[in-house]
């Protein structure tokens, strides 16, 4: 018979994973225990030097006054973030003494790190997930090294976009837009928010409201590189902001099963756009958009009253969180090309779109799920195998989440069901 001790640990154990008035007493014991994690990777694996040296660099050369983006380059090459990215590393380059104090550094990644799971366990709360779905964040190992073992610019685009998702399904629209506008300055891949950023703000203001979101956050991008622009603008919008730029095939991570030529070639990248496009309409006519009257109707109406919200039931925050994940996830699966710093873009989302598309991670189904992900991630270099896993797992999840109509709010799939 187990002892009274043991009895109460385990009701304190299912209270922590299955009830939500313990959740952040959950949260908080997976915050330190990741913590630790991260200082013991900080002190006992080998950091791996890959683009700090250049970053470094890059910022010696914007220094000496040179504003010409063409110019400013490092040892794997030119500089192609935008100006967010340089404001940053320019405070990096002032206190890791030029960049060569290489543990100062790893340490700020780790802490920007657990600030990420900070934001992630507040948008799994405002999102309706249970307690021990918190558990799969701490579990990736890809992404404990790009945090600090290679610090990647991309940590700090994710923890900025991160938080303007925790303002938008928060319903502080206007503070979400100008974090996503900082996101946007320091990586473009944040662009691949933006379709569902849209919709977010369309369903909860109109059209117009939604217009001036996409307007503030053209006009931040110009105030943030202003300096450059002012000098070298075409110079700057076309290392920037690159939309033709064509990443090597050695590098890929989703692609490797294509041969080389087709993976270069113009018509690939635009049948993957066209997919991409396709997509986002299908999600956006047969579940973002969806009201009682129809989405059709909805969209009508978005358009003939700009001034008000299109959607008659509340939008519910766990939607919006859905919505700007998969937003996210159908962007990377059709993106030309993933790097291995790329999966930080939604390595912490996966477990809570998993549970949204009825594969909970508990389970067999969702286990697997996250394990093929996470190995496909860790395959150096990618192999045409592991490539073709992670295209059939990210196509599978948006294909379950798409059927497990997620993007609706609760209310409208209630509404729906009641009706049907």
């Amino acid at each position: 018979m187990p002892t009274t001790a043991v009895r109460r640990l385990q009701r304190l154990g299912q209270k922590l994973l299955f009830d939500s008035s313990y959740y952040w007493y959950t949260a908080l014991l997976v915050l330190l225990g990741d913590t630790l994690l991260i200082q013991l990777v900080i002190h006992f694996v080998r950091y791996t030097e890959i683009d700090w040296e250049t970053y470094m660099h890059q910022i010696e050369v914007y220094l000496r006054g040179e504003r010409n983006y063409s110019l400013i380059d490092g040892p794997t090459g030119a500089l192609v973030y935008p100006a967010g990215h340089v404001y940053i590393h320019r405070f990096l380059y002032a206190i890791t003494d030029s960049g060569r104090n290489i543990r100062l550094a790893q340490h700020i990644y780790g802490g920007i790190y657990l600030v990420s799971v900070v934001l992630m366990s507040v948008i799994y709360r405002k999102a309706a997930a249970p307690n021990w779905l918190l558990l799969s964040l701490p579990l990736s190992k890809r992404l404990h090294s790009i945090y600090s073992l290679r610090l990647f610019n991309d940590c700090w685009a994710v923890v900025s976009v991160q938080a303007s998702i925790l303002a938008y399904c928060s319903g502080f629209l206007e503070i979400g837009t100008i974090l996503y506008a900082g996101a946007l300055s320091v990586k473009m891949s944040n662009m691949l928010y933006l379709p569902g950023i849209m919709v977010v703000t369309c369903k909860k203001r109109g059209l117009l409201a939604t217009i001036g979101h996409v307007a503030t956050i053209v006009a931040l991008q110009g105030l943030i590189g202003f300096p450059f622009l002012r000098e070298y603008p075409w110079e700057y919008l076309a290392g920037a902001f690159d939309f033709s730029r064509v990443f090597l095939y050695k590098w890929t991570v989703n692609w490797r099963f294509v041969p080389e030529e087709i993976f270069l070639s113009k018509p690939f990248a635009k049948g993957l756009l066209a997919i991409h496009l396709v997509i986002l309409v299908t999600f956006l006519l047969n579940s973002w958009f969806v009201d009682l009257r129809g989405s059709f109707a909805t969209i009508i109406k978005a358009i003939k009253y700009p001034t008000n919200p299109p959607i008659a039931l509340p939008v519910t925050s766990d939607s919006v969180v859905v919505i700007l994940f998969t937003c996210n996830i159908v962007g990377m699966t059709c993106a030309r090309s993933l790097h291995y710093q790329f999966y930080s873009w939604y390595a912490q989302q996966l477990p809570l779109l998993t549970w949204k598309s009825l594969l909970e991670p508990r389970q067999t189904s969702g286990t697997l799920v996250l394990a093929a992900v996470e190995y496909s991630w860790n395959v150096f270099p990618s192999t045409n195998t592991s490539s073709l896993i992670l295209l059939i797992v990210n196509s599978s999840l948006i294909l379950l989440i798409f059927l497990s109509g997620s993007g609706k709010s609760r209310a409208i799939q209630t509404k729906v069901q009641k009706l049907s």
